[in-house]
C-alpha cells in the first residue's frame, strides 16, 4: 500500500510539474485521500493504526462539508469543491469512530458519517 501511495506521489508531483503548478508539502506520513460529496464520504470506513500519524487528504466533489473529533483530535475543517484540506491524526487509542458531517448540508446530511476504525498492530 505504501508503495502505491508514493507511486500516486510522485505521479501527482510530476503532473504539477508539467502544469506549471507551484509543489505542496509533502507529508512523511502515510495519507488517505477522501472525498466527501452530498450525503457520503468515500471511501466510508478508513483503518488507522494506534500511535501512527496518518495524513486525511480532504476534498468535495460536490457540496460544502465538514468534520470533527475531539476524540480523534481532529479540530472543525471544512472541507469544499475542488480544493484539499490535510488534515494530520495520531489515534492513542483503537476503537470504532464515527464522524459525522459537521455543516449542515441538506436534507441527507443526517446519513452523511465517515467511520474511522482505529486498530492495534
Amino acid at each position: 500500500m505504501i508503495r502505491t501511495i508514493l507511486k500516486a506521489l510522485t505521479i501527482a508531483g510530476l503532473l504539477a510539474i508539467s502544469l506549471g503548478a507551484p509543489m505542496q508539502r509533502v507529508s512523511a506520513h502515510p495519507s488517505i485521500d477522501v472525498a466527501a460529496a452530498n450525503w457520503k464520504f468515500t471511501p466510508d470506513v478508513i483503518k488507522l493504526h494506534v500511535g501512527e500519524t496518518t495524513a486525511l487528504r480532504l476534498t468535495s466533489t460536490e457540496g460544502v462539508h465538514g468534520i470533527k473529533s475531539e476524540e480523534l483530535g481532529i479540530p472543525q475543517t471544512t472541507i469544499t469543491p475542488g480544493k484539499f484540506v490535510t488534515v494530520e491524526v495520531t489515534p492513542k487509542k483503537a476503537g470504532t469512530y464515527v464522524l459525522h458531517c459537521a455543516v449542515i448540508c441538506g436534507p441527507g446530511h443526517e446519513k452523511m458519517a465517515l467511520t474511522i476504525k482505529v486498530e492495534k498492530d
